[in-house]
């Protein structure tokens, strides 16, 4: 009697909320937009975005709503994690600006997630099943997916730190090459100009005692 109820839980938190997530390269002075569709508001929109690699690991974003009504704007932003209410009925844009910097691509994370309160509270009880036990089958089912999509979140967040300092670490590792062979060649160029010296003066003694 159970299973059917999990079922009837299960279709409900698919039907409830939608989350769309993707990683993208974002290229030099480019500028990226992606779409979701709202047909019954209100509804609570997730939007959550990281900064992988590149540059100083910093993006300009928007999220612009119907009317070109900006919901959501930022620069320089490494990540941002953003709940709203979408209000209106129409095409929200999710924008990612990289014209700041002329060379460095960027690689972007990014998740949308759409969930529908009102249609949670509509749920269909299964017939012959007590409502209490139902309500307490899709109240542990949602509450199973909220702490999936936080672990989810722990778990991009960890990776972006991760990616962040093994670019620290690849960037000290080559300016730590860099001044090892300047230091080379600056004592190649210093012991070359004494024996240069060195030869000089004796040259110049050699000339004198004749």
């Amino acid at each position: 009697m159970r299973i059917p109820s999990l079922l009837t839980g299960l279709l409900a938190c698919v039907a409830s909320v939608s989350a769309t997530a993707l990683t993208f390269q974002l290229d030099a002075s480019e500028k990226a937009c992606f779409y979701t569709w709202i047909e019954q508001p209100p509804v609570k929109v997730a939007f959550y975005f990281a900064v992988q690699s590149g540059g100083s690991f910093d993006v300009d974003y928007q999220v612009i709503g119907p009317g070109e009504k900006i919901v959501l704007d930022g620069t320089k932003e490494r990540g941002g994690d953003f709940v709203f209410t979408a209000q209106s009925v129409g095409e929200y844009k999710f924008c990612f600006n990289n014209e700041m910097s002329t060379f460095a691509e960027k690689m972007v994370d990014f998740e949308v997630s759409v969930e529908n309160e009102e249609l949670k509270a509509k749920i269909p009880a299964k017939q012959g099943a007590p409502a209490e036990q139902a309500s307490a089958v899709e109240e542990s089912i949602f509450k199973i997916s909220g702490l999936l999509s936080t672990i989810s979140r722990n778990q991009k967040y960890f990776r972006t730190r991760e990616n962040r300092n093994f670019s620290t670490v690849r960037s000290t590792e080559q300016r730590i090459f860099n001044f090892s062979v300047i230091e080379c060649l600056m004592m190649i160029t210093m012991a070359g100009l004494q024996v240069f010296i060195v030869r000089f003066f004796f040259q110049g003694a050699r000339k004198g005692y004749v």
